[in-house]
């Protein structure tokens, strides 16, 4: 008869069964996906960089024009490239943050393991 002490211990044939069934559903998962190589990636930092570099550039020449036709006191370039280089962060910052929540989602459909020591970081 099983005391309260030998239910508390965990099954290490259970625990390895569970850590291996992870690992394979992910490797399955990674072979039906298609290769992304290194230029999916570059073009990853690229689309980040460009939602950031896009609204500050356009807030610069909507400055530039204010500042030409209606001169002022103070300077709507650089006001308005603050502002488009703010609006480009937290555009960049949406994106990337979709982007791993999808990553995460995925992470836990695959049932993965809280640390199968395969994490070399």
């Amino acid at each position: 008869m099983p005391t309260e002490r030998d239910k508390s211990k965990p099954n290490p044939k259970s625990e390895f069964s569970r850590l291996v069934r992870g690992q394979e559903t992910r490797k399955l998962l990674a072979q039906k996906r298609t290769v992304q190589g290194i230029w999916f990636g570059l073009g990853m930092m690229g689309l980040v960089g460009w939602s950031v570099a896009v609204p500050t550039l356009v807030g610069a020449a909507l400055g530039i024009w204010i500042d030409k036709y209606y001169p002022g006191s103070h300077s709507w370039t650089l006001a308005l490239l603050v502002a488009g280089l703010c609006i480009g962060c937290a555009n960049a910052w949406h994106w990337v943050a979709k982007e791993n929540a999808a990553i995460n989602a995925e992470q836990d459909q695959t049932g993965k393991p809280e640390d199968d020591g395969s994490n070399n970081e």
